[in-house]
């Protein structure tokens, strides 16, 4: 806690998402729309895997813990992000800042976690389909969940524990839109190579070792596959997997271009690009890429706007038919007031 209070740093001010105020209002509305998309994609599909018995399928329940995290995942930068875009000073406190990461960080790599779940999930499916209701269980899929946060949570708390006991003696200001780490440690006054060095390494093991679960995960999916003899079986084992694998490519890629190259100043716009990415496009892409190339999802959407239709139609039969009887009660009560007059 001392390396707390010799700080001298109390608050940080963002560079933001862009210096030009013309621009500015613009990104404000796209981002706002882009955050309404993901607030109502990820709740939408929560709400469909747990109201539609046809979704209640371990891969369906993994689509929904990655909407819960995409939920929060996107909520811990994207608010803050569209307030600094529309305000002049953008500011966050030393230890707002702190929050932001470990929240950010922690939901990250829960994250990674789950679309490595994920993939495991479309092997046992694929290449071992008698096996597949016994080993993938509700239970073990929620252990797995739990697995995936305790990791998250635990490597967050070892970097933020690192990166914000270090001494921040000014400047304070973070050439981002959010308390990224590599633009954070940019401003540390301390020698920060134990806190670069445990980046890089929990970056790069948990990082390569989740990617190399999906890609061997999807080594035995391609190769079972192809063994296949039914052309309609082939076509509808890819679809189920050409939603996640779209969801993984857009989210490592951006990743892995911001953590895991050497630190340098040429790419700082890139280094937002990126950002903005992973941290507010893809949470977004997700439940809209399962959602348009997933045929049991889409199935799934007709069947309650469907039912949705049917409650209407009810609804409306309703107020015609109490219409209809109000009207001839009016009528006969008139007709009554006359007779009596």
């Amino acid at each position: 806690m001392g390396d707390f209070n010799k700080t001298q740093v109390t608050v940080f001010v963002f560079s933001g998402l862009t210096n030009n105020v013309k621009l500015a209002p613009f990104l404000f509305i796209l981002f706002l729309h882009v955050y309404m998309v993901t607030v109502v994609g990820n709740i939408g599909i929560m709400t469909l895997v747990h109201n539609s018995s046809s979704l209640h399928t371990p891969m369906y329940v993994f689509l929904s813990y990655l909407s819960l995290v995409d939920l929060f995942y996107s909520s811990v930068v994207t608010p803050k992000m569209l307030s600094d875009l529309m305000s002049f000073r953008k500011v966050i406190s030393f230890d707002g800042c702190a929050l932001q990461f470990f929240f950010f960080c922690t939901l990250a790599c829960t994250e990674v976690f789950l679309l490595s779940n994920m993939a495991y999930d479309r092997y046992v499916a694929i290449c071992h389909p008698l096996q597949y209701v016994s080993i993938m269980t509700k239970t073990k899929c929620w252990y797995l969940f739990v697995l995936a946060f305790s990791i998250g949570l635990i490597q967050s708390t070892l970097q933020t524990i690192c990166v914000f006991r270090l001494q921040f003696c000014g400047p304070n200001f973070i050439d981002h839109f959010c308390c990224d780490l590599p633009a954070v440690l940019k401003l540390s006054c301390s020698d920060t190579f134990s806190c670069d060095m445990l980046m890089f390494v929990i970056t790069f093991s948990l990082g390569m070792g989740t990617l190399i679960t999906i890609l061997i995960s999807y080594t035995f999916i391609i190769s079972s596959i192809l063994r296949m003899k039914s052309a309609k079986s082939r076509q509808k084992a890819f679809s189920t997997c050409s939603s996640h694998l779209m969801c993984v490519t857009i989210f490592y890629v951006s990743v892995f271009f911001t953590y895991l190259r050497s630190p340098s100043n040429v790419f700082e716009k890139q280094d937002k690009i990126a950002a903005v990415f992973y941290s507010v496009v893809t949470p977004m892409l997700n439940p809209l890429i399962y959602s348009l190339r997933n045929q049991e999802v889409k199935r799934a959407i007709i069947q309650v706007m469907r039912n949705g239709t049917n409650v209407d139609i009810i609804l409306s039969f309703i107020r015609k038919r109490f219409g209809a009887n109000q009207s001839s009660l009016n009528h006969r009560n008139h007709i009554g007031n006359q007779v009596n007059t």
